[in-house]
């Protein structure tokens, strides 16, 4: 067995999941926000501002379930067969997002409010149910009325930080009275989500005997512990900031965006190295559940050739329709 290529093939999963939790994060949080929303005209912003991202943003989470189908089969059979029922509900929310942002722009005016809600529901939707998937791998998939109550309050928590990264698109697409309603409410949800990631921290090494271990060893302990007071120093950074963001005169607007990517970074970093090197929590190495070493080399030199193009891609779409979504653009 190759130990580099399973390494190798755990960080790009790692990458894959965190680019996919970032960029679809944000478009997911403005979907819940515009259910929120009262005027038709901000909500119409709202939706155009991810339209030409959304589809590009998925793709990040096929390359990840990709990656975990060919590199990691064992693995994956046993994930897929413990979340079947989380997995199906975030496919319908994707499917419901889908549908609604087409329809809403087909229909009469009078129906559109209509789609808007079920675009916001498919949202978070999918949003919960990726929180749930969350919460019982963090149980490692145990069957036990503390590890569904842990993953029902993931579920919970997960919609509010993707509203945060929504709130901080928000500022950085909207212009006027959307722009300061925004920062409005990404000021409140820095605070809320700063509660909630304290409120996890002290939960989950209480209901996962696992993560007790991990968090209090001798080096886990000092390698969470700077994750978590790095990310609510952020918070509150990003929070006095927003005070004085209008003092800016239209600059920084993509500093929020950034620092919001940056606390789940940090959290994400936090999660990756105390689960590292197990796929399933206390169950099985990346060694153990690795394909073979032919069909991992012959899977990296595919991910080599697609990889850039994913990237190129990526970053084109955002090249492209950088700057303020325009009032004239609005359906």
């Amino acid at each position: 067995m190759d130990y580099f290529l399973p390494l190798i093939f755990a960080i790009l999963l790692g990458v894959a999941v965190l680019v996919y939790v970032i960029l679809d994060g944000y478009d997911l949080g403005v979907g819940i926000l515009v259910g929120l929303n009262k005027k038709q005209k901000h909500r119409d912003l709202m939706v155009l501002s991810i339209g030409p991202f959304w589809d590009a943003n998925e793709t990040w989470l096929v390359l990840a379930v990709g990656i975990v189908l060919v590199a990691f089969p064992f693995a994956q059979g046993y994930i897929m067969a413990q979340l079947y029922l989380p997995t199906f509900v975030m496919i319908i929310g994707l499917i419901f997002r889908g549908v609604a942002f087409d329809f809403r722009v087909k229909v009469h005016s009078a129906y559109k409010k209509t789609w808007d809600i079920v675009f916001s529901l498919g949202s978070l939707l999918t949003s919960a149910a990726q929180g749930y998937m969350l919460g019982k791998y963090i149980m490692a998939f145990e069957e036990s009325y503390v590890s569904y109550a842990f993953s029902i309050l993931i579920a919970l928590l997960l919609p509010i930080g993707y509203s945060l990264l929504g709130s901080c698109w928000l500022i950085l697409k909207m212009e006027g009275d959307l722009f300061k309603e925004s920062v409005a409410l990404c000021r409140k949800l820095l605070l809320v989500v700063l509660i909630c990631m304290i409120m996890v921290s002290i939960i989950t090494p209480l209901v996962s005997e696992y993560v007790y271990r991990s968090w209090f060893s001798s080096h886990g302990f000092f390698l969470f512990l700077p994750m978590l007071v790095l990310s609510a120093l952020a918070m509150l950074y990003l929070r006095k900031f927003l005070l004085k963001i209008e003092d800016f005169g239209g600059k920084l607007h993509e500093l929020p965006i950034i620092v919001a990517a940056l606390i789940f970074f940090l959290c994400f970093n936090g999660a990756a190295w105390n689960f590292f090197p197990y796929m399933v929590p206390g169950k099985w190495t990346i060694w153990e559940v690795a394909a073979s070493t032919e069909s991992l080399t012959a899977t990296f030199i595919g991910v080599v050739i697609v990889l850039p193009f994913l990237l190129g891609y990526t970053v084109f779409a955002y090249r492209v329709f950088r700057g303020k979504t325009s009032k004239e653009m609005s359906y």
